[in-house]
């Protein structure tokens, strides 16, 4: 009987822990994953595409860490917490300068989401000067 009493009232314990975790739990939203430049000129310069992240939660988004798979991709936004409800600009940033032909670039975003990351991708075809 003791034992019936302890696990229960352990799954009790778990259960309003789970719940509380929920209470605050951060959700980001993006508008689009995925971009594409169509044909872009080298000439140009860099090209440039604004993410929209939201804060679906109710509890402050903090983008922790960005990762790219290449060095002629970059990024800016304002590296401050954003309010539940609120949109965070994110800029992406390619380097077209000697870099003719097609290309496919991701950038991982990590945060303190529910997700805990997820991935925005650029492409397009940059022509030749």
């Amino acid at each position: 009987m003791k034992r019936l009493l302890f696990a229960f009232t352990l799954i009790l314990l778990i259960a309003s822990y789970a719940s509380a975790q929920q209470n605050e739990a951060v959700f980001a939203v993006v508008d689009e994953s995925t971009y594409d430049f169509k044909t872009i000129k080298e000439a140009d310069g860099d090209a440039t595409h604004t993410f929209k992240i939201k804060n679906d939660g109710n509890a402050p988004l903090v983008i922790s860490r960005v990762t790219t798979s290449c060095g002629c991709t970059t990024w800016e936004y304002l590296k401050e917490p954003v309010a539940p409800g609120e949109t965070l600009d994110f800029k992406v940033i390619y380097n077209t300068t000697n870099r003719v032909g097609p290309f496919t670039r991701t950038i991982q975003v990590f945060s303190n989401g529910y997700a805990g990351s997820y991935i925005l991708t650029i492409k397009g075809t940059v022509e030749g000067k």
